[in-house]
Protein backbone atom coordinates (compact mmCIF):
# COMPACT_ATOMS: atom_id res chain seq x y z
CA UNK A 1 0.00 0.00 0.00
CA UNK A 2 2.81 2.43 0.85
CA UNK A 3 4.44 1.59 -2.48
CA UNK A 4 1.25 2.43 -4.35
CA UNK A 5 0.86 5.78 -2.55
CA UNK A 6 4.50 6.67 -3.32
CA UNK A 7 4.00 5.85 -7.01
CA UNK A 8 0.81 7.93 -7.17
CA UNK A 9 2.50 10.93 -5.49
CA UNK A 10 5.56 10.63 -7.73
CA UNK A 11 3.35 10.36 -10.80
CA UNK A 12 1.36 13.40 -9.77
CA UNK A 13 4.52 15.44 -9.19
CA UNK A 14 5.98 14.38 -12.54
CA UNK A 15 2.72 15.18 -14.29
CA UNK A 16 2.48 18.64 -12.73
CA UNK A 17 6.08 19.36 -13.66
CA UNK A 18 5.43 18.43 -17.28
CA UNK A 19 2.26 20.53 -17.40
CA UNK A 20 3.97 23.56 -15.87
CA UNK A 21 6.88 23.44 -18.34
CA UNK A 22 4.50 23.15 -21.27
CA UNK A 23 2.54 26.14 -19.99
CA UNK A 24 5.76 28.13 -19.63
CA UNK A 25 6.78 27.20 -23.16
CA UNK A 26 3.60 28.75 -24.51
CA UNK A 27 4.27 32.18 -23.01
CA UNK A 28 5.91 34.74 -25.23
CA UNK A 29 8.50 36.81 -23.34
CA UNK A 30 10.39 39.92 -24.44
CA UNK A 31 12.76 42.43 -22.89
CA UNK A 32 13.04 46.16 -23.34
CA UNK A 33 15.80 48.58 -22.34
CA UNK A 34 13.71 51.39 -20.85
CA UNK A 35 16.68 53.54 -19.81
CA UNK A 36 18.32 53.17 -23.23
CA UNK A 37 15.08 54.16 -24.95
CA UNK A 38 14.73 57.19 -22.70
CA UNK A 39 18.26 58.35 -23.51
CA UNK A 40 17.76 57.79 -27.24
CA UNK A 41 14.45 59.64 -27.41
CA UNK A 42 14.59 62.95 -29.28
CA UNK A 43 12.11 64.34 -26.75
CA UNK A 44 14.61 63.89 -23.89
CA UNK A 45 17.07 66.38 -25.39
CA UNK A 46 14.24 68.79 -26.18
CA UNK A 47 13.07 68.70 -22.58
CA UNK A 48 16.55 69.46 -21.25
CA UNK A 49 16.80 72.44 -23.59
CA UNK A 50 13.33 73.66 -22.61
CA UNK A 51 14.17 73.45 -18.91
CA UNK A 52 17.45 75.33 -19.47
CA UNK A 53 15.52 78.06 -21.30
CA UNK A 54 12.84 78.16 -18.59
CA UNK A 55 15.41 78.81 -15.86
CA UNK A 56 17.92 80.69 -18.04
CA UNK A 57 17.74 84.01 -16.19
CA UNK A 58 18.02 82.46 -12.75
CA UNK A 59 20.89 80.21 -13.86
CA UNK A 60 22.75 83.21 -15.25
CA UNK A 61 22.16 85.13 -12.02
CA UNK A 62 23.63 82.29 -9.95
CA UNK A 63 26.57 81.97 -12.35
CA UNK A 64 27.22 85.70 -12.04
CA UNK A 65 27.19 85.44 -8.25
CA UNK A 66 29.71 82.60 -8.45
CA UNK A 67 31.95 84.68 -10.72
CA UNK A 68 31.65 87.67 -8.37
CA UNK A 69 32.58 85.54 -5.36
CA UNK A 70 35.54 84.09 -7.25
CA UNK A 71 36.66 87.57 -8.30
CA UNK A 72 36.49 88.92 -4.74
CA UNK A 73 38.38 85.90 -3.37
CA UNK A 74 41.11 86.20 -5.99
CA UNK A 75 41.39 89.93 -5.42
CA UNK A 76 41.70 89.47 -1.67
CA UNK A 77 44.35 86.81 -2.11
CA UNK A 78 46.26 88.79 -4.73
CA UNK A 79 46.08 92.28 -3.19
CA UNK A 80 45.88 91.54 0.54
CA UNK A 81 49.44 92.68 1.15
CA UNK A 82 48.80 96.15 -0.31
CA UNK A 83 45.27 96.67 1.06
CA UNK A 84 44.40 98.60 4.18
CA UNK A 85 42.55 96.86 6.98
CA UNK A 86 39.32 98.67 6.03
CA UNK A 87 39.61 97.59 2.37
CA UNK A 88 40.16 93.98 3.45
CA UNK A 89 37.16 94.17 5.76
CA UNK A 90 34.97 95.66 3.02
CA UNK A 91 36.05 93.01 0.53
CA UNK A 92 35.43 90.22 3.05
CA UNK A 93 31.95 91.63 3.72
CA UNK A 94 31.25 91.68 -0.02
CA UNK A 95 32.41 88.07 -0.27
CA UNK A 96 30.18 87.10 2.66
CA UNK A 97 27.19 88.90 1.13
CA UNK A 98 27.76 87.16 -2.21
CA UNK A 99 28.11 83.78 -0.49
CA UNK A 100 24.85 84.30 1.43
CA UNK A 101 22.97 85.40 -1.68
CA UNK A 102 24.39 82.47 -3.61
CA UNK A 103 23.27 80.03 -0.92
CA UNK A 104 19.86 81.71 -0.87
CA UNK A 105 19.37 81.39 -4.64
CA UNK A 106 21.37 78.36 -5.79
CA UNK A 107 19.73 75.63 -3.70
CA UNK A 108 16.11 76.56 -4.52
CA UNK A 109 17.05 76.89 -8.18
CA UNK A 110 18.64 73.45 -8.16
CA UNK A 111 15.54 71.99 -6.50
CA UNK A 112 13.20 73.69 -8.99
CA UNK A 113 15.21 72.43 -11.96
CA UNK A 114 15.24 68.91 -10.49
CA UNK A 115 11.48 69.00 -9.85
CA UNK A 116 10.71 70.18 -13.41
CA UNK A 117 13.11 67.65 -14.85
CA UNK A 118 11.42 64.84 -12.90
CA UNK A 119 7.98 65.99 -14.06
CA UNK A 120 9.04 65.91 -17.70
CA UNK A 121 10.89 62.61 -17.33
CA UNK A 122 7.79 61.02 -15.81
CA UNK A 123 5.79 62.15 -18.84
CA UNK A 124 8.33 60.50 -21.14
CA UNK A 125 8.36 57.30 -19.09
CA UNK A 126 4.56 57.28 -19.44
CA UNK A 127 4.96 57.49 -23.23
CA UNK A 128 7.49 54.66 -23.12
CA UNK A 129 5.08 52.54 -21.06
CA UNK A 130 2.30 53.15 -23.58
CA UNK A 131 4.61 52.22 -26.45
CA UNK A 132 5.71 49.04 -24.66
CA UNK A 133 2.06 48.08 -24.11
CA UNK A 134 1.25 48.79 -27.76
CA UNK A 135 4.19 46.86 -29.21
CA UNK A 136 3.65 43.96 -26.81
CA UNK A 137 -0.01 43.74 -27.76
CA UNK A 138 0.74 43.89 -31.52
CA UNK A 139 3.39 41.19 -31.29
CA UNK A 140 1.51 39.01 -28.80
CA UNK A 141 3.95 39.12 -25.88
CA UNK A 142 2.67 37.83 -22.57
CA UNK A 143 5.51 39.16 -20.43
CA UNK A 144 7.87 42.11 -21.00
CA UNK A 145 10.86 42.44 -18.68
CA UNK A 146 13.23 45.34 -18.21
CA UNK A 147 16.54 44.48 -19.91
CA UNK A 148 18.50 45.59 -16.84
CA UNK A 149 16.78 42.83 -14.85
CA UNK A 150 17.93 40.08 -17.20
CA UNK A 151 21.60 39.09 -17.32
CA UNK A 152 21.30 37.57 -20.79
CA UNK A 153 18.75 37.65 -23.57
CA UNK A 154 18.91 36.75 -27.24
CA UNK A 155 18.61 39.70 -29.60
CA UNK A 156 15.41 38.30 -31.10
CA UNK A 157 13.58 38.82 -27.80
CA UNK A 158 14.64 42.46 -27.38
CA UNK A 159 11.87 44.79 -28.54
CA UNK A 160 13.64 48.05 -27.60
CA UNK A 161 14.02 49.21 -31.22
CA UNK A 162 10.32 48.79 -31.97
CA UNK A 163 9.41 50.68 -28.79
CA UNK A 164 11.85 53.49 -29.66
CA UNK A 165 10.31 53.76 -33.15
CA UNK A 166 6.82 53.90 -31.63
CA UNK A 167 7.83 56.60 -29.12
CA UNK A 168 9.64 58.63 -31.77
CA UNK A 169 6.44 58.74 -33.85
CA UNK A 170 4.64 60.47 -30.96
CA UNK A 171 6.97 63.47 -31.34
Amino acid sequence: MKQLVKHIVAGAMLGSALVSTSVMAEQKIAVVDVQGIFQAMPQAAEIQNAIQMEFKDRIEEVNQLQRDGQFFAERLQRDAATMSAQEKKDLEQKMLAVREELAEKAQPLKQNIQRRSNEEQNKLFGLIKQAIDSVAAKQGYDIVLNATATPFVKEQYDMSEQVLEQVSKVN
